[in-house]
C-alpha cells in the first residue's frame, strides 16, 4: 500500500541516519545538544532563572522553538510593573511631604525671628494701681499775669465753707514761693509765677481754695495759667529756680481757669517706667460752677477767679514697659526647625541615593534583557 512505502521509506531514512551515527560515533539528537546547565530543574512548581532553555519539537510541524526564561517570567511582569510603580508613586509622595515640610519649617523659622524683633522693638504697656495713704506735696505753678491772689487756704473733707466778703483780702495758710524767669520758648517776655505747696492728705481728702481778683484786663478773654509738677519740694531743694521753672514749662503742660467760675480740679499721678528713665505725668479732671456775684454793681468791675485742687482718689497709676519677646522660647523652636531641616536634608539625601540605585539596577536588568541568546 502506498502507505506502507512511505512509512517503509521514513524508517529506512531514520534507520539509516542512526547507522550514519553509529558510525561517526556522533548523536544527532537535538536533545543530546542541551548543555547540562540549560536542562529546566523544577522545584515546588517554579522554573529556575538564569540561561536556561526548553526545546521543544513539534513533530507534526518539524518546527523547533525555544522558550527563554524571560518569557516564562513575563507572566509576572505586569505584577512586578504594579509593585515599582506603587513604590515610586509612594517616593514622589515622600517626597512632596518632605517638600512641605520643609517649606513650613523655613516660614515658621522667618516668622519667629521677625516676631521676636517685632516684640523687641515695641514693648507692651502694663498698667498698675498702687494705693497709697498719701502723695509727696505737688508744685501748683500759677501765673495770674495782673490778677491779685486774695487767698489761698487748706480745707478736709471736700468741705469749703462759704465765701465770706469776696473780692477782698483774706487770711492764708499756704507755703508758696515766687519766681520770675524768661520762658522757654522765647527770651523777649518775662513771667511770674507764683508756685503754692499743693495738697497730700489724700486720706482725709485734703484741698486748698484760691482766691483772685483782678480790676481791669486788656485781653479779650480772662483765664488764670497754671502748671502742675511732681514735687513741690524738688523747687526748693534747686539752686537755679529759674532754670528749674523753664524745664518744668518745657517738659509739662499748661492748663487754665476762667473768671466768674469756681474751677474745681482733681489730680491724678502717672508713673511710666521706661527702658532707661521714668517720667512723671499729671492727668486732671476739671468740673465749672458759676459764681453767683452778690456784691455791689459798683465794686463787680473787679473779674474774681476760684479755683480748688484735690487728689482725685488713693492710687498711684504705674505705667511700665515691658519687652515681652523671649529669647529663649525662640532659640528652641529655631533649634527644632533646623532639626527638622535637618531630618530632611539627610531623607533627601538617601531618596537620591536609592533612586540613582534603583537607576542602575534598572539599566542593568535592561541591559541583560536586550544580550542575544548565546
Amino acid at each position: 500500500m502506498p502507505g506502507s512505502g512511505n512509512r517503509g521509506s521514513y524508517q529506512q531514512f531514520n534507520d539509516d541516519d542512526y547507522d550514519n551515527d553509529e558510525g561517526n560515533g556522533q548523536s544527532q539528537d537535538p536533545f543530546d545538544e542541551i548543555d547540562e546547565d540549560m536542562v529546566p530543574v523544577e522545584s515546588t512548581g517554579n522554573v529556575t532563572r538564569g540561561k536556561q532553555r526548553f526545546l521543544c519539537c513539534l513533530m507534526n510541524t518539524g518546527v523547533f522553538h525555544y522558550i527563554t526564561g524571560d518569557d516564562i517570567r513575563g507572566n509576572n511582569a505586569p505584577k512586578r510593573f504594579s509593585k515599582t510603580c506603587v513604590k515610586n508613586v509612594f517616593t514622589v509622595l515622600l517626597i512632596f511631604i518632605y517638600l512641605v515640610l520643609t517649606a513650613v519649617a523655613i516660614f515658621l523659622a522667618y516668622q519667629t525671628i521677625s516676631d521676636f524683633l517685632n516684640k523687641l522693638s515695641q514693648p507692651v504697656m502694663s498698667v498698675s494701681y498702687k494705693e497709697v495713704d498719701s502723695f509727696p506735696p505737688p508744685g501748683i505753678a500759677l501765673f495770674p499775669g495782673n490778677a491779685q491772689m486774695l487767698s489761698c487756704k487748706h480745707h478736709y473733707h471736700d468741705y469749703i465753707p462759704p465765701i465770706v466778703d469776696p473780692g477782698t483780702p483774706q487770711e492764708g495758710d499756704c507755703e508758696m514761693t515766687e519766681v520770675t524767669y524768661f520762658g522757654p520758648f522765647t527770651d523777649l517776655k518775662q513771667k511770674r509765677a507764683v508756685v503754692v505747696r499743693g495738697p497730700s492728705d489724700v486720706k482725709n481728702r485734703e484741698l486748698i481754695f484760691m482766691q483772685f481778683s483782678q480790676n481791669e484786663t486788656q485781653e479779650d478773654f480772662s483765664a488764670i495759667s497754671y502748671m502742675l509738677f511732681a514735687k513741690y519740694s524738688d523747687l526748693i531743694e534747686s539752686a537755679n529756680k529759674s532754670e528749674f521753672m523753664r524745664d518744668c514749662e518745657r517738659n509739662y503742660s499748661m492748663w487754665t481757669f476762667s473768671g466768674g467760675f469756681r474751677t474745681w480740679v482733681k489730680m491724678s499721678l502717672a508713673k511710666t517706667s521706661g527702658r532707661n528713665k521714668e517720667a512723671v505725668e499729671f492727668r486732671q479732671e476739671s468740673g465749672v460752677v458759676k459764681f453767683n456775684d452778690k456784691r455791689p454793681e459798683a465794686d463787680q468791675t473787679d473779674q474774681l477767679f476760684f479755683v480748688v485742687f484735690e487728689w482725685r482718689d488713693l492710687y498711684i497709676q504705674e505705667i511700665r514697659l515691658i519687652v515681652t519677646a523671649n529669647p529663649w522660647s525662640s532659640v528652641g523652636i529655631l533649634c527644632a526647625v533646623f532639626m527638622a531641616l535637618f531630618k530632611a536634608a539627610n531623607f533627601a539625601k538617601l531618596t537620591i541615593t536609592w533612586i540613582i540605585k534603583m537607576r542602575k539596577r534598572h539599566l542593568r536588568h535592561k541591559a541583560r534583557e536586550l544580550n542575544p541568546v548565546n
